[in-house]
């Protein structure tokens, strides 16, 4: 399989799916008109890593997202906890700017809510 981009947009992220790396990166500010459609081939991807049992990696590097595309992060991660509890080896980075106080908090809910490796990561 390929590795598949998702150019961004100005209301949607850069979306990167690499297969033979098993990376994922979701990258920018997230508030398309409609987040479940705009997500949904990154869960597509999802589901064929998690069969073919490959590990996998996730950056999350957003500035910004809505509430839907929220709920959409939160099912990522929901499935990636699933893969996780049955022994699927995942790691989730979550970047956010050395002074987004918002964003670090937002991380922190989320980790807290998963088992999974959970890593916050500063940038400037």
């Amino acid at each position: 399989m390929d590795k598949i981009v998702i150019q961004k947009t100005k209301n949607s992220p850069e979306i990167v799916m690499d297969f033979e790396k098993g990376v994922l990166d979701i990258i920018g500010e997230s508030y398309p008109e409609n987040a479940v459609v705009f997500y949904k081939p990154v869960f597509d991807w999802l589901n064929t890593i998690i069969v073919s049992k490959k590990s996998l990696k996730v950056n999350f590097k957003l500035d910004y997202f809505n509430t839907s595309s929220s709920k959409c992060v939160i099912d990522i991660l929901d499935t990636l906890d699933s893969f996780f509890k049955e022994s699927g080896q995942v790691e989730v980075k979550w970047f956010y700017k050395e002074d987004d106080d918002d964003m670090l908090e937002t991380g922190e809910e989320f980790s807290s809510d998963i088992k999974l490796p959970f890593e916050l990561i500063s940038y400037n």
